[in-house]
């Protein structure tokens, strides 16, 4: 072989390397995207960077693997969802009391399942793993119990911060061997209007 030919193996030999790094960085983009669907493009809008948010979300997910997550008993979900009935029923009379209920209970039900409860960006974080459809409703509901803690919620507010912990919680209840076991959205939007 003479020098040219070296030089020629040498520079497929690189392109070959970067394009196979290129396809391992659109896979990896790929993947957490489906993982982290709309918190994917909120991460990179945070952190300012395509990079960090990747990052950030890869952080996240091997934080989340750490994590002992298991699933509620059937008897754990029936006796979560006839709370949440209560707190349901408990708004027309009581909105503050039963958005405040609606925010307990998801907390309760991290708990029990084995994520940490501690600050919100924190439990945000680590539901977003695996929770990241329902995730924004979280961050909403949350923003109207400190919109109401500073008195600037109205009950319109309070009733959509509902609206959002149900999504919360409706997932967080969700056993992926009982599909059945999510909170009937349909059943309380019919209470609803009535």
């Amino acid at each position: 072989m003479d020098a040219d030919e070296i030089v020629l193996l040498i520079a497929v030999a690189a392109v070959v390397v970067v394009v196979i790094a290129l396809l391992a960085v659109s896979a990896r983009r790929r993947r957490l995207r489906r993982q982290f669907g709309g918190e994917y493009d909120r991460t990179i809008d945070v952190t300012g960077s395509r990079r960090d948010a990747e990052r950030e979300l890869k952080a996240r997910t091997e934080r989340h693997d750490q994590l002992h997550i298991v699933p509620l008993s059937p008897t754990r979900r029936t006796q979560f969802r006839g709370r949440w009935d209560d707190a349901q029923a408990r708004f027309v009379d009581e909105p503050l009391a039963a958005m405040s209920d609606a925010d307990q209970l998801v907390q309760e039900v991290m708990t029990e399942r084995g994520y940490p409860t501690g600050r919100f960006d924190q439990r945000a974080s680590d539901l977003s793993v695996e929770h990241a459809e329902v995730i924004e409703n979280y961050r909403k509901a949350h923003d109207i119990a400190l919109d109401n803690e500073r008195g600037r919620a109205s009950t319109e507010d309070l009733r959509m911060a509902m609206v959002h912990y149900r999504a919360v919680f409706g997932s967080l209840l969700r056993d992926e061997s009982d599909d059945r076991s999510t909170v009937d959205t349909d059943r309380y939007e019919s209470q609803r209007r009535a």
